[in-house]
């Protein structure tokens, strides 16, 4: 290549990017689209779509939800990580997706250098609960239950590498119980049969139990909350029950491809820290024990290496595989 071609190339770049601050300032000119990784109805697409709304208010334009399930969440956040960095397609960020998947096998996107992480809408806990038939009237109990008969006590998950999986293998490893994990297609499987007397215990968000537990048809052990929920007054956190490892939360928050402009991810990220704290949206949320999350960019990238951190060796060690 020649000088002046050289010279000629350098001054685009330079004026392309000179433009970026401009194009910030003007963002958005036309919908903005948010990938959900995940199937209609579940929590993933129930804060995407909240943000959305409260998003689409804000900037005075479209902010459309798009579901592309498959890969458990692999395609459509791939589909982000590929996507041009101009703040026109997000996607919903996740524990499944950037923390889970990557640990359990090698994905076509790196969860932290792919992506500009914008900002944390939070996540249900999880619970760990049991048929109210089981001899086991508290987490106490259970434990000594489940050390009296190594490998009889059954629990079901939403699948192999599900947070509700990792949240028990962490629990057996610190505890030194032997529990038998069954892995399901969903929770709500999972749930069905412990209720139905199949399984003895129940691994899962709370969002999924939470109807079964109210109407008494399971008893809940154990929150993953970092303290105890309005809603739940009576049943105690693993925390405060001697078990501060196991505070965790199934989180989901907006991200982008990497690379976008600083200045719409600091706009987007003010936006939907107050949407997250909006009264109709806390109501909607705080039976599903979600607390909203409220990082700035830098400290929701942290947090998703700190997540990927502690969780791999979890997920190593429980043996799971990639379905």
């Amino acid at each position: 290549m020649n000088k002046p071609v050289r010279i000629l190339l350098a001054g685009a770049a330079l004026a392309l990017w000179a433009t970026f601050p401009a194009i910030a300032q003007i963002w958005p000119t036309k919908p903005v689209k948010i990938i959900a990784p995940a199937s209609a109805g579940g929590t993933a697409d129930t804060l995407g779509r909240l943000a959305a709304q409260k998003l689409s208010e804000s900037f005075k334009q479209p902010f459309v939800v798009e579901n592309r399930t498959g890969a458990a969440g692999a395609i459509g956040s791939d589909l982000v990580a590929k996507s041009a960095p101009d703040g026109y397609t997000l996607g919903v960020s996740g524990a499944a997706f950037h923390v889970i998947g990557p640990a359990l096998a090698r994905l076509p996107y790196d969860p932290l250098k792919d992506f500009s992480h914008i900002a944390l809408f939070g996540g249900p806990p999880a619970v760990f609960a049991v048929n109210p038939s089981l001899p086991a009237k508290d987490l106490k109990e259970f434990i000594a239950l489940a050390k009296a008969k190594p490998g009889a006590i059954t629990y079901g998950t939403a699948g192999n590498g599900s947070q509700g999986h990792l949240v028990a293998e962490l629990l057996r490893q610190i505890s030194g119980i032997d529990i038998q994990h069954v892995p399901y297609r969903g929770a709500s499987g999972a749930v069905a049969d412990m209720i139905a007397g199949h399984l003895a215990s129940v691994s899962t968000t709370l969002s999924t139990a939470s109807g079964q537990i109210k109407a008494g048809k399971a008893r809940a052990l154990a929150l993953t909350s970092a303290s105890r929920l309005a809603d739940y007054p009576d049943v105690p956190t693993f925390k405060e029950l001697g078990y501060p490892e196991l505070v965790a939360t199934v989180w989901f928050g907006l991200s982008g491809p990497a690379g976008m402009p600083a200045d719409i991810v600091r706009r987007l990220n003010a936006e939907v820290r107050r949407a997250m704290q909006a009264p109709d949206v806390r109501e909607r949320i705080r039976p599903e024990g979600i607390e909203p999350g409220d990082l700035d960019p830098q400290g929701f990238t942290a947090f998703i290496a700190a997540e990927l951190t502690r969780w791999t060796p979890v997920v190593k060690a429980s043996g799971a595989k990639a379905d």
